[in-house]
């Protein structure tokens, strides 16, 4: 499987999405461990497995189903993929964000992302989801970035901007939304590590110290490469596990998927929330 991507592979993959579809999808939903009920919610869907597309990396973990789920939701079109390629898999950069890129191919304005995550701030009950307000960006300061190597200019600067990698209206809206829908909304900065172990106690400590909030191992290198691309971004956290300070309990991926049943309600009615909120646009392939 590649590990670098052109243009015409990135639209390769764009025109066959486009083949199978008749609406033009303007919102893209990444769904992290135990969202997937989240695409169940879409309206008539056509449904497109990963291995249906050429060069799509394809998901191993669970709780990630590997495909595309495309229709309406709250009046909007969307593009929803249901579980995410993460870089412990053993994949490079540039396939942990080439959805991002074919998104972009497609007219993809908005990007709504979603990830599980542990709950770094002593204040978060798991079970609730987190807006994410700005992100630690460790494994780019490591020098893992998905942008190194030749920039692509059809896309973006050679340096862009990261100071506002979350889009201040889309907050905003998610705000609102949930104070009229009383859900407990934490706010916070989130932080990718490249996993695929769980944190350290003094992993967390040091996540603590640095203003950490919430800690997960994705999203980071999407919302580089969609601000890039020069999409809108709004990233809600859902809060899986009380962070481990101190090594007196086990975190297991198992906890995370059985907390993401209890969250997918709430992160489903938060995201529709905000697309009802949103201007709808009805445009459709030719």
């Amino acid at each position: 499987m590649k590990t670098k991507y052109t243009i015409e592979d990135m639209d390769r993959i764009a025109d066959e999405i486009r083949s199978r579809i008749s609406l033009y999808p303007q919102i893209g939903l990444i769904l992290g461990s135990g969202l997937g009920p989240l695409s169940e919610a879409v309206e008539d869907p056509i449904i497109i497995p990963y291995h249906d597309l050429p060069g799509w990396p394809l998901s191993t973990v669970e709780g990630h189903a590997g495909e595309l789920v495309i229709g309406k939701l709250e009046g909007q079109n969307v593009l929803v993929m249901n579980g995410r390629i993460h870089y412990y898999e053993g994949y490079e950069m540039s396939q942990v964000t080439l959805p991002i890129r074919v998104m972009q191919r497609l007219g993809i304005e908005i990007i709504v992302v979603t990830n599980a995550a542990g709950g770094v701030n002593q204040d978060f009950v798991p079970g609730n989801p987190m807006l994410i307000t700005d992100h630690l960006n460790l494994l780019g300061m490591a020098g893992v970035n998905p942008l190194r190597g030749p920039n692509m200019d059809e896309f973006g600067t050679r340096f862009p901007d990261m100071s506002q990698a979350y889009d201040r209206e889309l907050q905003e809206l998610a705000r609102n939304v949930a104070r009229e829908l009383g859900i407990t909304l934490y706010e916070g900065i989130y932080v990718c590590l490249a996993g695929p172990t769980f944190e350290t106690p003094a992993d967390l400590r040091f996540l603590l110290g640095a203003g950490v909030d919430a800690v997960g191992m994705s999203t980071v290198p999407e919302v580089i490469v969609a601000n890039h691309g020069g999409q809108r971004v709004l990233g809600i956290s859902g809060i899986t596990n009380s962070s481990n300070l101190y090594g007196e309990a086990e975190t297991t991926h198992e906890e995370v998927i059985e907390t993401g049943l209890v969250l997918a309600p709430k992160m489903m009615s938060l995201i529709r929330g905000v697309l009802r909120a949103l201007p709808s646009k009805a445009d459709t392939y030719a």
